[in-house]
């Protein structure tokens, strides 16, 4: 019993401090390239999210980097581009709320992105089945491509982990927490219309999120280089 007990404890160490390990994401692994593809409710894809690492900063325990993601559409076209920070502190990831917007609503914005607070959503380091974790609220004025003046809010509630499941994509297999929340954004301009979803997202502790699925379709991990 005793030799079960020293046993389990030695596991349990080994699993929290490797939870807690920042620089095993793939956001801090410097000029690192990952590309997420994009699906409709069809089943066809619809371009491509690449997103290049760079500036990873380490002070004391915690980790930043910054985002450099280009969206394509299917014909390989570029049609959009943004910047975001991810920081990481003790294993718990945050992650740049702008980064959950949808590709219409990137292109919409295009690359004249201004003004509004900076928010993160968080993943705790030693999340289990069973958790609701914390939500998430974002607001921000913006310039469209077009000139005209408009404004997002983004509220993600409601963040559950459901389970415990392995993911299998073009890019490897993980073995992933599957969470599910909702997301409302409401995009004005002029007069604005939510946009409401329920999604599940696969995260994959101490590498990233590898898979999302909504009513509108799913993104995936395809390539990490």
């Amino acid at each position: 019993m005793k030799k079960f007990l020293f046993f389990t404890l030695i596991l349990a160490a080994t699993f929290t401090c490797f939870s807690q390990n920042c620089d095993t994401y793939y956001f801090f692994q410097k000029d690192k390239t990952v590309e997420m593809s994009l699906t409709n409710k069809k089943g066809k894809e619809t371009g491509k999210n690449i997103y290049t690492i760079s500036d990873v900063k380490k002070s004391g325990t915690t980790f930043s980097s910054t985002i450099n993601s280009e969206l394509f559409d299917s014909k390989g076209k570029s049609i959009a581009r943004a910047t975001n920070e991810i920081k990481c502190t003790g294993g718990v990831l945050m992650m740049d709320m702008k980064m959950f917007m949808s590709s219409t609503q990137q292109e919409q914005m295009g690359t004249a992105a201004t003004g509004g607070a900076q928010a993160f959503i968080e993943y705790p380091a030693n999340m289990k089945v069973g958790d609701n974790l914390n939500d998430g609220q974002f607001s921000m004025d913006f310039k469209m491509q077009s000139g005209m003046n408009a404004h997002i809010d983004m509220n993600i509630t409601n963040r559950k982990v459901d389970g415990k499941e392995s993911v299998t994509t073009p890019a490897g297999t993980w073995d992933c927490f599957k969470i599910s929340y909702h997301s409302k954004i409401k995009m004005k301009i002029g007069i604005g219309i939510p946009i409401n979803a329920d999604v599940t997202e696969w995260y994959a502790p101490g590498f990233g999120v590898v898979k999302t699925e909504s009513g509108g379709g799913k993104t995936e991990i395809t390539a990490v280089k």
